[in-house]
């Protein structure tokens, strides 16, 4: 389970002072459910996402990962966590096999344990023909893949996702959508951030819709139909944007 209690991060800029890019955010996501931040570009998603998987430390408020905090035990956190975010490049010249091993060691994994593991996600990503294939050498969607193989080499509880499917073609998208029902179909705690309206609407138990860092509501997706009006989600969505 994760939970977050008025969680917030500011930055400072030399031009403008203090930024706000979070501001008090409190939800919680159970195993087996998925929680989307759906926000526009700018939001606050990324930065919440980062403070969740220890990468930022929040200027305040807090949150538990599995029942450890976030800023008091963040090693233990990382345990459990499997972070994807754009941000993390995987290095062309190493083959996929190399990388998966990498990764797989850096989480703790033995030998015997990555060579497992490594081979159980080749089955489950079709990777046979590119695990020994130059990371440079291969497509956006055989990348895309390697990266988040390498995010479950240790079998997390809770996943984190920063917009999982950016820049994938429709195909590769619609693998990923079917990755993370089956990671919550195993019982996953799994957290993800989008800006696509028919992506939260597809794949979310619940949702919290955040503008300026603030989040401005929270619910299923029929439930945010129900309690804010309009004939779709997007329609919710540009309502309260616009009311901020």
């Amino acid at each position: 389970m994760v939970k977050s209690t008025s969680l917030k991060k500011i930055f400072y800029d030399g031009k403008r002072g203090d930024v706000v890019a979070v501001d008090g955010l409190s939800f919680e996501c159970r195993p087996g459910t998925i929680f989307g931040l759906l926000g526009r570009n700018g939001a606050g998603k990324t930065t919440t996402l980062r403070m969740l998987s220890t990468i930022l430390v929040p200027t305040s408020g807090t949150a538990t990962v599995d029942g450890f905090d976030i800023v008091q035990s963040p090693e233990k956190v990382r345990e459990r966590i499997g972070f994807l975010s754009g941000d993390t490049k995987l290095y062309d010249r190493l083959s996929g096999r190399e990388t998966l091993a990498y990764f797989g060691r850096l989480a703790g994994l033995g030998r015997e344990g990555v060579s497992r593991r490594i081979e159980e996600l080749s089955q489950q990503f079709s990777l046979a023909d590119v695990l020994d294939v130059r990371v440079g050498k291969m497509s956006t969607g055989m990348k895309q893949k390697i990266s988040v193989a390498r995010v479950i080499i240790h079998n997390p509880q809770v996943l984190i996702l920063d917009e999982p499917t950016l820049g994938l073609d429709v195909v590769n998208a619609r693998s990923t959508f079917d990755l993370i029902r089956r990671w919550r179909s195993e019982g996953k705690t799994i957290i993800f951030s989008t800006h696509i309206m028919s992506e939260a609407e597809r794949l979310c138990d619940e949702l919290g819709i955040i503008e300026k860092g603030k989040l401005l509501a929270t619910g299923s997706p029929r439930e945010l139909l129900a309690l804010h009006g309009g004939g779709d989600l997007e329609d919710v969505f540009v309502k309260l944007v616009s009311a901020t």
